[in-house]
């Protein structure tokens, strides 16, 4: 799809849509440039270390929505970014996005092998029983850090 297309689209997209595609791409930028200081200093924000939230079977339809929008929103904004948006860039993006909607997730950090014997590693988002991101390759990785944002949790 060529450039000038994907502008329309977006032009007579809703304005709901509109900004919150305008939002993925914000938060996006945000992470990139979190994910490009030393883990050390931005531990605090990714929420409590080795907690996770609830997998509550019910979520109201609401946010059940809410969630598919912002998951879609972020996965493909990612494909559009001038700078490296990978599952630890969406992850965080995808959690801020949820923080600021008080929907608790959970962020994991998982590591692997690759094919040749390297350390490899891999970031994936849950809310409730639902993984916004990351979700394709979380099978393959050891989860080695999580961290629950649960202040923002509904109850």
């Amino acid at each position: 799809m060529n450039s000038l297309r994907r502008i329309k689209i977006f032009l007579f997209m809703g304005k709901k849509s509109q900004f919150l595609f305008i939002e993925a791409l914000f938060h996006l930028g945000i992470a990139r440039i979190l994910k490009s200081l030393p883990f050390h200093r931005i531990v605090h924000l990714l929420g409590e270390e080795n907690k996770e939230t609830t997998y509550q079977t019910t979520i109201s339809l609401t946010d059940r929505k809410k969630l598919i929008e912002i998951s879609q929103a972020i996965n493909t904004m990612s494909r559009y970014t001038l700078w490296e948006s990978m599952c630890l860039v969406k992850a965080i993006a995808c959690m801020k996005m949820l923080e600021r909607r008080h929907i608790g997730s959970t962020l994991y950090l998982g590591t692997a092998k690759d094919h040749t014997g390297r350390m490899i590693a891999h970031a994936w988002l849950r809310s409730g029983p639902y993984y916004l991101t990351g979700y394709e390759e979380k099978e393959k990785f050891t989860v080695v850090s999580k961290f629950a944002n649960i202040l923002g949790e509904k109850t």
